[in-house]
């Protein structure tokens, strides 16, 4: 019903707009808005059996297939079209510049929206998944690594002729950085959908590093940098109540994401190796339970950088409350509909 509501919302706004133009922003947005809510009815189609017991439609190798289709589209759509929205949104505001390339970010919507939604094989490598299908995964994924650096590529080069401002605005720092780790967990995705570098990747802490890259740095970082863009504006406040709080917020959080997933990488690569080695007479070299040994001190590691992160969301929350009380809510006015030409 959430979900229903948020559509109605959106899509109403849009049908009551008063220009004909859809910015590409709203695109990724409405991409993300259906998409969710196709995977949430096609992934838990059931049927009845009683009023509280239900049985899905799917079994064995078509459910793994079907729950890997939902599992990474709702990574692909959620957690990346959502944000790319905001990302397309939001760094050409606090850049003061137009999106570099306008058509450019068409193309990078059209191209990922096809793309995503037929990659989730990659998870069901060396399984019982035909392995036609494996493939057909595997080759989706590496397509995508396209359309997903072309977005990264968009965004960055948008601050063309307006490097200088990356030295004195944390906020722009935070979006751009975003953009960074985007790029390269979209680079790390297709990378781990070959099937011979997922022979080593799957199951260990590299997958985990890999998630965290977007999730904390990607995800985390363009969300942080867009609300440091709304707050102020809601509350009437040309900026922030503290910039060096801001600024200190991103680099703690930066080596806080840094520490956590380089940890997790050098742990996943040693696990694989150690889960792969071999004797003479084929028996493992290594027991499972060496593995988690070995990996305690990366855990460690993992926990410091996670801790770090946690102390700048904490930043984070008292220089907002800063900000809220020291201003007054606002309404803001909508700015006067201007032709702007894009290329």
């Amino acid at each position: 019903m959430v979900w229903v509501a948020y559509a109605i919302v959106f899509f109403g706004t849009i049908a009551k707009r008063k220009i004909k133009h859809i910015y590409v922003a709203n695109w990724f947005y409405g991409g993300f808005i259906l998409a969710v809510a196709l995977l949430h009815i096609v992934n838990n189609i059931s049927i009845p059996a009683g009023l509280m017991k239900s049985y899905p439609v799917y079994s064995g190798a078509i459910d793994a297939m079907v729950q890997w289709w939902y599992g990474h589209n709702a990574v692909g759509f959620f957690l990346t079209a959502g944000f790319l929205g905001m990302m397309y949104y939001f760094v050409p505001k606090q850049a003061a510049r137009p999106v570099y390339s306008y058509r450019l970010s068409v193309v990078h919507f059209w191209a990922l929206i096809f793309t995503y939604m037929w990659a989730g094989p990659h998870h069901l490598h060396y399984t019982a998944l035909p392995d036609w299908t494996q493939s057909l995964g595997m080759v989706l994924s590496l397509i995508l690594f396209a359309p997903s650096w072309g977005g990264m590529i968009n965004g960055i080069m948008t601050l063309s002729g307006a490097w200088d401002k990356l030295r004195t605005d944390p906020i722009l720092k935070f979006l751009i950085v975003s953009l960074s780790f985007y790029g390269m967990s979209t680079f790390e995705g297709p990378m781990m959908s070959i099937k011979t570098v997922n022979a080593l990747s799957h199951y260990t802490d590299w997958t985990v590093a890999h998630v965290h890259a977007g999730a904390l740095g990607w995800v985390g970082f363009v969300t942080i940098g867009s609300v440091y863009y709304m707050i102020p504006r809601l509350f009437g406040k040309e900026q922030m109540h503290s910039t060096k709080l801001v600024e200190a917020h991103f680099w703690i959080a930066t080596i806080g994401v840094v520490l956590y997933i380089a940890a997790m990488w050098i742990a996943g690569v040693m696990q694989g190796l150690m889960w792969s080695s071999l004797n003479d007479d084929g028996t493992l070299t290594y027991s499972f339970v060496e593995s988690v040994k070995r990996t305690m001190p990366y855990y460690v590691i993992r926990f410091a950088g996670g801790l770090l992160y946690l102390s700048g969301m904490c930043i984070m929350a008292y220089n907002v409350y800063r900000t809220a009380i020291g201003g007054k809510a606002v309404d803001a006015e909508i700015p006067a509909v201007s032709q702007t030409q894009h290329h």
